[in-house]
């Protein structure tokens, strides 16, 4: 019991050091990892995924997916510039591929590192559905959400410890296979409820400062709706994120600010 409460002690002591606040929606969140060291693993991870990949370069499909998320990009570095927070993705190296794949997926690894599979195109459709996507899984990496759940990981398993930095290489290595698997099943990465819907809403943000129509997000959950129940199964896209009633209400609370972003941007209401 007392080792018990020690790390239960260990563990509030680090969340109140390493309490760090989204700019976009104010939601607060431990993180306690480095993110250069998420980073460069991140990026390691990445190379894999392409060594292994049949990766489509200068088709219009491929272009569309790279010209969608530099404008993403372009609107969060902007963002953050005004707010004086540039420095946040200080470890950003953004890149963007286009993978010859069936499934209905796309990610963004920590510091950027993006791929779209050819099977969720059908259901994007265009750039507004493509920004749809990109704009979420980007808003995963620019909220360090995978900072969030290897710190959480970090705490279960080590409570106080961390305090004391006594975490090894290997020990911090196992921890981000752990959030980060291995080669393709790198597709699968886990976020948590709270952490999705966030991404939802600085997603139609996102989407609205780039100029895109964030109207769009609720046809294109739609449309992956429809194909989950198509298949009786819902595509590894949508395996670990809120139930659709739930992201529809989310998105409508949501739309009137992302539509004032998209107003300001020169779009039109």
């Amino acid at each position: 019991m007392k080792i018990k409460n020690l790390l239960s002690i260990g563990a509030v002591s680090v969340a109140l050091v390493a309490c760090t606040t989204n700019p976009i929606t104010g939601r607060k969140s431990v993180q306690l990892a480095n993110d250069q060291q998420i980073a460069t693993m991140a990026a390691e991870q990445y190379q894999q995924v392409l060594n292994q990949a049949k990766v489509i370069r200068g088709t219009t499909a491929a272009n569309q997916v790279k010209t969608v998320g530099v404008r993403l990009q372009n609107a969060a570095r902007n963002y953050y510039r005004q707010l004086g927070r540039e420095g946040d993705l200080a470890e950003f190296n953004w890149e963007y591929n286009l993978l010859d794949d069936k499934a209905a997926n796309a990610w963004c690894m920590p510091g950027g590192k993006v791929a779209v599979y050819t099977g969720l195109l059908p259901i994007s459709q265009n750039e507004n559905g493509l920004a749809v996507v990109l704009g979420h899984e980007i808003s995963h990496a620019l909220a360090s959400h995978g900072n969030e759940r290897i710190s959480q990981a970090m705490i279960a398993q080590y409570g106080g410890a961390i305090l004391g930095s006594t975490i090894s290489s290997g020990q911090w290595a196992q921890i981000f296979s752990q959030v980060y698997p291995v080669g393709a099943q790198v597709a699968l990465l886990k976020y948590g409820r709270k952490q999705e819907l966030e991404a939802d809403q600085m997603g139609l943000y996102l989407m609205g400062m780039a100029g895109y129509d964030p109207r769009s997000a609720q046809p294109f959950w739609h449309r992956m709706e429809t194909m989950s129940t198509n298949q009786n199964r819902p595509p590894e896209f949508l395996s670990t994120h809120p139930s659709p009633d739930n992201r529809r209400q989310q998105i409508e609370v949501h739309l009137p600010k992302a539509l004032e972003y998209y107003k300001a941007a020169g779009g039109k209401v």
